[in-house]
C-alpha cells in the first residue's frame, strides 16, 4: 500500500466522482482508476460502488477512510515537524467553530497566525458542534472550537476554554422580561424556540429542563442564531442561551436563571495521533497549550 494509492482513495471519497478526484490531484483519471483497483485488489474488497453518475463508499471504504486521512495526517505532520525544526511553517490548517463562540476571539487569533505564518494555508469550517466533533474525529478537521458536550466522544479530546451561564431569552413584553431572576420550573408552560435536537446547546437545555421536571415544548427549531433571536424577540417562543447571545444586536431581553446550566466552550482535537505542526502552533497562540 502506497501514500498515494490512499491520497486518490481520500479524494475520490470526499468528491464522490473519479473525473473530479483526477483533477483535484492532477492525473489522468486512468491512472487514478488503475491505482484505486490496485488498491482494492490489495485489500480484497470493494472500496466504492461505482454507477454511472457517481461513487458511494462501502463498508469497507468508510472503515479505511478513517484510517487514511490518520495515515495522511501523520505524514503531514512528519514533514511539518522537519519544517519546525528550521523555522519554517507550512501546510494546510484546518480549523472548525460553532456559531457565536464568544469566549475565544477567533477571527482575531486567526488574523495574527496568518499574519506570523504566511505559508500557512487556513482553512476554517463553521457547523454544529455535533457535526464538528466527528469531522475532527475523522480527520477532517485538525482542530475545532465547539460546545463541549456532557459525555465526552470517543477518539477525542476536548480542553476547557471557558464557561458562560446560560439565560432566558424572551421578548420585551412578556411578563418575565424584568425580572432579576427567574427558576426554570417558571418556564413549563412556555412555548420554546431552540436549535435542532442533536446540536449540543440544545442537549445540554433539554438536560437541565429534565433535571428540572420540565417538559417543554420546542415549537420552533432553527440552525442560526440570529433566526433564533428574531423569533424569540418577536414574542413567539422563549429561549435558553448562552450569555454571549447578549452581544447580538436585538431586541430580545435576557434574564438569569437561578441556579441555571452552563455552557462550555472547548477546543476538540483527535486522540491517537500526533497533531500537526500547525495546529499545535494556533493552539498555542490561543493559549490553550498544545494537545497530544
Amino acid at each position: 500500500m502506497e501514500l498515494r494509492q490512499l491520497e486518490y482513495f481520500v479524494a475520490v471519497a470526499e468528491e464522490r466522482h473519479f473525473t473530479r478526484a483526477a483533477g483535484r490531484m492532477h492525473v489522468a483519471q486512468s491512472g487514478l482508476s488503475a491505482s484505486i483497483q490496485s488498491l482494492e485488489r490489495e485489500l480484497g474488497a470493494d472500496l466504492f460502488v461505482r454507477n454511472t453518475r457517481s461513487v458511494e463508499l462501502t463498508d469497507e471504504g468508510r472503515a479505511l477512510l478513517t484510517e487514511a486521512r490518520h495515515t495522511l495526517a501523520g505524514v503531514a505532520a512528519a514533514k511539518d515537524a522537519v519544517a519546525a525544526v528550521k523555522g519554517l511553517l507550512r501546510g494546510t490548517l484546518a480549523v472548525g467553530t460553532m456559531q457565536c463562540l464568544g469566549a475565544v476571539n477567533l477571527p482575531g487569533i486567526l488574523a495574527r497566525f496568518h499574519a506570523a505564518h504566511p505559508g500557512v494555508e487556513i482553512e476554517l469550517r463553521q457547523g454544529g458542534s455535533t457535526e464538528l466533533i466527528e469531522r475532527v474525529r475523522t480527520g477532517d478537521l485538525d482542530l475545532a472550537f465547539v460546545c463541549a458536550p456532557t459525555d465526552g466522544v470517543q477518539g477525542v479530546a476536548l480542553r476547557p476554554v471557558a464557561e458562560e451561564s446560560l439565560l432566558l431569552a424572551c421578548s420585551p413584553t412578556h411578563p418575565l422580561c424584568d425580572r432579576e431572576s427567574v427558576d426554570l420550573e417558571e418556564l413549563r408552560d412556555e412555548t420554546f424556540v431552540d436549535f435542532y435536537p442533536g446540536w449540543v446547546t440544545r442537549d445540554v437545555v433539554d438536560r437541565a429542563m429534565a433535571a428540572a421536571g420540565v417538559e417543554r415544548r420546542v415549537a420552533f427549531e432553527v440552525n442560526d442564531v440570529h433566526w433564533l433571536l428574531d423569533l424569540v424577540g418577536l414574542g413567539l417562543g422563549v429561549a435558553v442561551v448562552p450569555e454571549v447571545f447578549k452581544h447580538k444586536k436585538s431586541s430580545v431581553r435576557f434574564v438569569p436563571i437561578t441556579a441555571g446550566p452552563t455552557w462550555q466552550v472547548a477546543v476538540a482535537t483527535a486522540t491517537g495521533r500526533y497533531p500537526a505542526a500547525a495546529a499545535k502552533a494556533l493552539l498555542s497562540r490561543a493559549d490553550l497549550g498544545a494537545t497530544r
